[in-house]
């Protein structure tokens, strides 16, 4: 077997056993991808409610690496621009290597509320590239979301991806793009010490459970512990680093059949 085949069986694989999620959909700076509700950091392609709670424009760039494959890699970047009307952001994502990818390109806006809760929606252009064909095939995604503060402390988060059920239509083949509903919950011990919960529902696929931990020593060092349960149980450890205008933050993962899945990220935030 060539390694073209090869690496195309293995993304085929990583798909199924991950949810059946798009490559191009990145993981967030959040620990087991408990993004939601997290109201502090904005992750393209997640929930579109949290460029309401930027208080500052911000340029971001992150890459993740699926089991020491550069060829399963996501490279994403993503700018927001804040103003007291409404917040807009702007992000592309390239999933894939030459013979297979996908690209998303994304436009959102998102608006705080009073601090009482925010609210955001975001339009995504979809696309595929097979080789063997030389054909593109694209499609219009939508997404919704929601984030509300029931207290200072305490954050309740909804998005949905996708949730129309739009498909690509190929000539003889439907692909499928999944669509995700996502619940989140977020809760500040004290500013240091912040927990995360997320559940996820793709429409086709078993649920996703999450939950992580994020402690910050010094007002710079970002520790992070936690976990997911996907059909298997996902273990999940990160480190970051965060200064008033600087964030860099690594996320891994070990999954127990397909290895280690990986994430760095770098945002800088600009003084309006």
């Amino acid at each position: 077997m060539t390694k073209s085949p090869t690496l195309l069986l293995l993304l085929l694989l990583s798909q199924f056993c991950l949810a059946q999620i798009t490559g191009a959909i990145p993981s967030s700076s959040s620990i087991a991808n408990t993004s939601t509700s997290d109201s502090h950091h904005w992750t393209a392609f997640h929930n579109p409610a949290i460029l309401g709670k930027i208080e500052k424009s911000e340029l971001a760039v992150l890459y993740e690496n699926r089991f020491q494959l550069s060829e399963l890699s996501t490279k994403t970047i993503q700018a927001a621009y804040s103003n007291n009307l409404i917040n807009t952001g702007i992000s592309l994502s390239q999933f894939g290597y030459s013979h297979y990818q996908e690209f998303m390109l994304g436009i959102g806006w998102g608006r705080n509320f009073s601090n009482k809760f925010s609210m955001g929606v975001q339009f995504n252009y979809f696309t595929n590239y097979f080789e063997a064909s030389n054909t593109y095939r694209a499609a219009l995604i939508a997404q919704f979301g929601l984030l509300m503060q029931l207290s200072p402390n305490f954050n309740l988060g909804f998005s949905s991806f996708n949730p129309f059920q739009s498909n690509i239509k190929a000539e003889f083949v439907v692909q499928k793009i999944p669509s995700i509903f996502s619940y989140g919950a977020e809760y500040f011990f004290c500013p240091e010490l912040v927990w995360r919960s997320q559940l996820d529902k793709e429409v086709s696929s078993n649920y996703r459970i999450a939950s992580g931990f994020e402690y910050t020593m010094l007002q710079l060092v970002v520790v992070k512990l936690g976990a997911y349960q996907s059909d298997f149980l996902v273990p999940c450890l990160g480190l970051g680093l965060s200064t008033s205008a600087f964030v860099l933050s690594f996320n891994t993962e070990m999954h127990p059949l397909l290895g280690l899945r990986s994430n760095i990220g770098m945002r800088y935030q600009i003084h309006n």
